[in-house]
C-alpha cells in the first residue's frame, strides 16, 4: 500500500499533466512548522508558475494555480481537508484518528522485485588488518543493502578481493626478503595474523624509502603472483586468504556478511580481461595508439561511449584518454574492473567457478570464486552475477576510474539501465590528534596543530577496526557492570556488545557521504547526544513502561474501543497537537526510508531516528502514563509509546543496530 504522501504526489503529477500538459519528475513536500498550518505543505504552485512562464511567456498567479490543482485532487484516503494558504501553498490536513489506527496495522512487506541489484562494498585489500576507514565503507554498504531489501529489492552482496595487487605484493616482499620466511614458516605464525601483517606492511614501506632499489622486489613479486601455481603466488594466496578470514571475522562482529567474494586472481586465471578486451575492440571503445605519448597503448577516448555519465570538477581534471593496456602489454586496474563489471551484469559470456568459503550459525553461506573446476553446480549454489544494475561503494578518490568503467558499460551494453549503475562515493575517515595520542602514534610538531590527521596504512597510522570495537565494548561493559552488578558477566558482555555496535555504526552513518569524518574516541564512545546508545536507551525506556504496566495489571492495545470522535478530541488542542506531532513523526519512517534509499544516503535515516528518539524522550518526561486517571487518554498514551518503540526498533534494525534489554 502506498503512503499518503506517495499517493498525494502521484495525484498531483496526474492533475498537473491534465491541466497544463507538464509532466513533473517529483513533487516537493514540506512539513509545516506548526500543526495549525497542516501536516503537509505543497509549494507546487510556485515552481509550476515558473515553468509555465518559461513555456508560454504568460505570468501565472501561484495562488490561482494552487486552487485549480487542489480542486481537482479529489478525495484521498487519510486526508481530512486541504486549504490554500498565503500566496499559494496547498496545506494538507490528515485524518488523525485514521492515521493513528493505520499505524497499528501490521507492516506488510513489499512485493519482491524480479530484477537483481548487485551491491559491492567493503573490498579491503587482504594484506593487513582492517581499519576504521574500511568500516565506514562496510557499514554504509551494509545499511544500503538493508534499505534496498526493506523496499523489496533483490540484492546480491559482493566483496571484491584484490589478492594480486601492490598491497598484497608488498607483504609478500616483507615475508620473503625482510624476514626471509618460507611459506611453511609463515603458516606457523600464531596470534592475530592480520595485525602481524599490519606492522610488516609499514616496515616494508620504510625499507623502500631507505633504498629505492628495493622496489625491484615489488615489481618481481607482482609478476610472480599473477602466474598460477608459482611458489610466490601460493604464498600470496595463503597470506591473502588468512587475512581475508580475519576481515570476515571483524565484519561479522558488526553483523555484516556477503554472498560472494570475487577474487582478482580468478579474474586473471579465468581470462576475463581477454574476453572483455575483444568486446571493447569490437565495439570500437578502445583504440591502439601508434604515436604520441601513449604510443603502444590501448586507450579509451575521453569522449568514448554513450555520454550518460555525469561530470564533476574532479573528473574534469582527468580529461585525457584513459590507458587500459600499457605499452608492455599489461592491463591496468581500470581494465580489469571493466571486465569484472561486464561479468556483474551478465555481459561477459564466461563465469567463475565457485566454492563455499564460510557458513554462519544462521545458515547463511558465503561463496568465493575459484579458477579451478569444482563439483558444485548451479543447482547447489545461487547464480551469481547477471545483475540488472550495480552499486559500488568506493571512496570518492576513485571517481575518475569509476567514470570510465561506467562509460565502457554504456558503450558495449546499451540495454543496461546505466543510470542505475552508481558509484556510491564517500569521503575518508581521518584521526584527531588526540586520537593519535591515545593510540601511541608519534606525530610531527606541525601535525599536532592540525584538526585532523589522514590515516596511512603504509605508515601504520590508523585505528584498527578490531581494536576500536574492543575498546568500545570494554568501556560499555564497565558502564553496564556499574549499573547492573547483579547480572552475570556473560549477560553484561552481550549488552556491552550491542551498545558498542550501536555506537560505532551510528557514528559512521550520521555523517553524510560527502563529509570527512574526524574520528575521536570520546565522540564515538559518548552515550549522550546524537549517538546510537541514546536511541537504544529510548527503546529501553519504552520497554520499562510496558513492564510497569504489566506489573500494574493495566490493559494494553485496546485503542479500537475508543470512537473516532473521542479520539479526534484527544488529538486536538495544545496537548493533542503535541501528541499528534509525535505520532505523525513516527509515521514518517517509511517515507524516510524511501528518501534515504533514493538518495543512497543513510544519514537521512540516522538523523530522523535520532530526532524521533529526542521527541519520545520529551514525551517520556512530560506524560506520566501510570498516573493518568482518564482511561481513554491513558490508552492513547500507551498506544503512542507502542508505535514509537516499534518504529525506533525498525529504524535501528535497518541501520544494523540491535537493542539490549537493559542499559
Amino acid at each position: 500500500m502506498r503512503s499518503i504522501e506517495t499517493e498525494l504526489k502521484a495525484r498531483v503529477i496526474d492533475v498537473v499533466v491534465d491541466l497544463y500538459g507538464i509532466r513533473l519528475d517529483d513533487v516537493t513536500v514540506e512539513i509545516p512548522p506548526r500543526p495549525e498550518f497542516g501536516d503537509i505543505a505543497l509549494p507546487i504552485a510556485f515552481e509550476l508558475a515558473k515553468q509555465l512562464k518559461q513555456s508560454t511567456g504568460e505570468k501565472q498567479v501561484p495562488r490561482r494555480l494552487a486552487e485549480a490543482i487542489a480542486s481537482r485532487l479529489g478525495h484521498i484516503e487519510g486526508i481530512s481537508r486541504m486549504e490554500i494558504a498565503g500566496p499559494g501553498y496547498i496545506n494538507v490536513f490528515l485524518d488523525r484518528p485514521g492515521y493513528l489506527r493505520a499505524l497499528l496495522e501490521p507492516v506488510v512487506p513489499p512485493q519482491p522485485s524480479q530484477d537483481k541489484l548487485i551491491v559491492e562494498h567493503t573490498s579491503v585489500n587482504p594484506n593487513k588488518a582492517a581499519h576504521i576507514g574500511h568500516l565506514r565503507n562496510a557499514v554504509l554498504g551494509d545499511t544500503l543493502v538493508r534499505l534496498l531489501r526493506a523496499l523489496g529489492q533483490k540484492v546480491e552482496v559482493q566483496n571484491y578481493i584484490d589478492n594480486t595487487g601492490v598491497q598484497v605484493a608488498d607483504v609478500v616482499v616483507g615475508f620473503k626478503y625482510l624476514e626471509k620466511k618460507s611459506l611453511d614458516e609463515i603458516q606457523r605464525i600464531t596470534g592475530k595474523f592480520d595485525d602481524y601483517c599490519w606492522d610488516l606492511y609499514a616496515r616494508v614501506t620504510e625499507w623502500y624509502e631507505q633504498n629505492p632499489d628495493n622496489l625491484a622486489y615489488r615489481r618481481q613479486t607482482l609478476q610472480e603472483i599473477e602466474i598460477e601455481d608459482h611458489p610466490t603466488a601460493r604464498m600470496a594466496d595463503y597470506i591473502s586468504t588468512r587475512v581475508l578470514n580475519h576481515h570476515l571475522d571483524t565484519m561479522d562482529r558488526l553483523g555484516i556478511r556477503y554472498d560472494v567474494l570475487p577474487r582478482e586472481s580468478d579474474i586473471l586465471h579465468c581470462r576475463f580481461w581477454d574476453r572483455a578486451f575483444e568486446i571493447l575492440k569490437q565495439a570500437g571503445v578502445i583504440v591502439y595508439e601508434t604515436e604520441g605519448r601513449n604510443k603502444g597503448c590501448w586507450v579509451m577516448r575521453a569522449d568514448a561511449g554513450d555520454r550518460h555519465t555525469s561530470s564533476t570538477s574532479a573528473e574534469e581534471e582527468y580529461s585525457e584518454d584513459k590507458i587500459l593496456v600499457r605499452s608492455d602489454g599489461t592491463v591496468n586496474y581500470t581494465g580489469k574492473d571493466i571486465a569484472y563489471h561486464l561479468w556483474k551484469l551478465g555481459k561477459l559470456g564466461i563465469d567463475f567457478n565457485y566454492k563455499p568459503f564460510r557458513s554462519y550459525p544462521d545458515r547463511h553461506q558465503t561463496w568465493i570464486t575459484t579458477s579451478e573446476a569444482t563439483e558444485t553446480t548451479r543447482i547447489t549454489r545461487p547464480i551469481f552475477g547477471f545483475g540488472s544494475a550495480y552499486l559500488n561503494v568506493i571512496g570518492s578518490e576513485q571517481t575518475y576510474p569509476q567514470k570510465y568503467v561506467k562509460q565502457a558499460i554504456a558503450a558495449v551494453a546499451p540495454d543496461v539501465d546505466i543510470e542505475r549503475c552508481v558509484h556510491v562515493a564517500y569521503e575518508k575517515v581521518a584521526l584527531s590528534p588526540r586520537a593519535c595520542m591515545e593510540l601511541g602514534i608519534e606525530l610531527k610538531p606541525e601535525e599536532r596543530e592540525r584538526q585532523q590527521i589522514s590515516m596511512s596504512g603504509r605508515r601504520g597510522l590508523g585505528v584498527k577496526a578490531d581494536e576500536l570495537i574492543d575498546k568500545l565494548e570494554q568501556r560499555a561493559w564497565e558502564e553496564v557492570r556499574s549499573r547492573h552488578p547483579d547480572l552475570r558477566e556473560a549477560a553484561q558482555r552481550e549488552i556491552a556488545h550491542l551498545i558498542a555496535v550501536g555506537a560505532l555504526r551510528y557514528f559512521l552513518l550520521k555523517y553524510t557521504r560527502t563529509s570527512v569524518i574526524t574520528f575521536d574516541f570520546d565522540a564515538a564512545l559518548s552515550f549522550d547526544g546524537e549517538t546510537g546508545p541514546y536511541i537504544q536507551y529510548a527503546i529501553v525506556r519504552a520497554e520499562s513502561i510496558f513492564r510497569k504496566l504489566d506489573a500494574s495489571g493495566i490493559r494494553r492495545g485496546h485503542l479500537a474501543e475508543i470512537p473516532d470522535d473521542q479520539l479526534a478530541t484527544l488529538l486536538s488542542g495544545e496537548s493533542g497537537d503535541d501528541l499528534w506531532s509525535l505520532i505523525y513523526m513516527a509515521g514518517r519512517l517509511d517515507d524516510t526510508v524511501r528518501q534515504a534509499t533514493d538518495n543512497l544516503e543513510p544519514a537521512l535515516l540516522a538523523k530522523y531516528t535520532f530526532q524521533l528518539a529526542q521527541r519520545f524522550n520529551l514525551f517520556y518526561h512530560h506524560y506520566h502514563i501510570l498516573r493518568e486517571p482518564d482511561e481513554a487518554r491513558r490508552t492513547l498514551l500507551i498506544t503512542v509509546t507502542e508505535i514509537v518503540e516499534r518504529q525506533l526498533r525498525r529504524a535501528l534494525d535497518l541501520m544494523g543496530i540491535g537493542v539490549p534489554e537493559k542499559m
